[in-house]
């Protein structure tokens, strides 16, 4: 089964080709026999009833500085796709939520992974509200006196922005902190939205763990360490992965959510688990697949594509 598949993600020539979930994806498309058709979300468009995007037939390789070769620029009806990545990354702003708005308006004919209508209702901090005896403490809001009330209950608490990624943004606010009044002042000047405040764990000084589900189903897990002194363990943020095996903690978190994610056609999802606690499930542009397959010969590309061939041929 050759497939024609679109990858709309961020620029592809400046991935680390070591690390890039969507390079992996796309090199085993490849060797799947798939042919590729990459574009950036800002070369996504609605005209006059079809949803396009201008863009390039790609080749890939796994040769650093020279991992990608350039077919003519060329507009594309994405109707006429067999599947289209949804892969940029965050922050889940009123861009991204417009391009899963038109990619919803040619899915399922074309298959979207993952399916736009619940990457946008269900971002990754408020999916995981309807698992609340999964989850630490957890309070979602804008107004102050709600966010004081919840750091007093609590004591030692993690503030972060609603729709940030990759460990932006987050701050540790322990018993003795006073800072509090002024980040709010500070996140509230950047934007409208509210703020997430958590329980701090303390587990976290060993690891927030990135287990990855296909299509509901567990296929593995790295630990993500923080750097010392460091609260956030976001490879982002400098954390450093190590092998870890799944729990029975984590397997129960896994067959909880995991039904609600094949459900909802979440077919690359990454949760993050600290000690016994899910704290977020992350459906817009997951990672850890590369270091997954270094750590344990994991290939869960090929368990992703998997999934959607059989969704093709179904």
């Amino acid at each position: 089964m050759a497939l024609n598949v679109a990858l709309q993600m961020d620029p592809i020539g400046s991935v680390n080709i070591n690390a890039d979930s969507t390079f992996r994806i796309g090199i085993e498309a490849q060797e799947r026999g798939h042919r590729l058709f990459y574009y950036t979300p800002d070369r996504l468009a609605f005209v006059e009833g079809r949803v396009v995007a201008r863009g390039w037939d790609i080749e890939l390789r796994r040769e650093v500085g020279n991992h990608v070769s350039y077919g003519p620029e060329r507009e594309v009806d994405l109707s006429e796709m067999d599947v289209v990545w949804l892969r940029q990354d965050p922050p889940f702003d009123m861009g991204y939520i417009t391009t899963t708005h038109l990619l919803e308006m040619i899915h399922p004919k074309t298959l979207v992974v993952n399916d736009p209508f619940w990457v946008r209702n269900y971002p990754e901090k408020l999916l995981v509200l309807r698992f609340a005896d999964l989850t630490p403490p957890t309070t979602i809001a804008r107004d102050l006196a709600t966010i004081r009330a919840f750091k007093a209950r609590h004591g030692d608490v993690i503030l972060k922005p609603l729709y940030g990624n990759g460990g932006a943004g987050v701050f540790r606010l322990d018993e003795n902190d006073r800072n509090l009044t002024s980040l709010h002042e500070l996140f509230s000047s950047i934007n409208r939205e509210p703020l997430v405040v958590q329980k701090f764990l303390p587990a976290v000084s060993k690891g927030d763990k990135r287990v990855i589900l296909v299509d509901g189903e567990p296929v593995g897990a790295i630990n993500r360490v923080p750097q010392p002194g460091e609260t956030r363990s976001n490879m982002h943020a400098g954390g450093r992965p190590e092998p870890v095996g799944l729990t029975a903690r984590d397997l129960e978190i896994c067959a909880t959510i995991g039904p609600v994610l094949r459900e909802k056609g979440q077919v690359f999802v990454g949760i993050d688990v600290i000690g016994d606690w899910l704290t977020e499930i992350n459906v817009t542009s997951p990672t850890g697949i590369q270091e997954l397959e270094r750590f344990d010969g994991t290939n869960a590309a090929a368990r992703i594509w998997e999934a959607i061939e059989a969704k093709r041929r179904g």
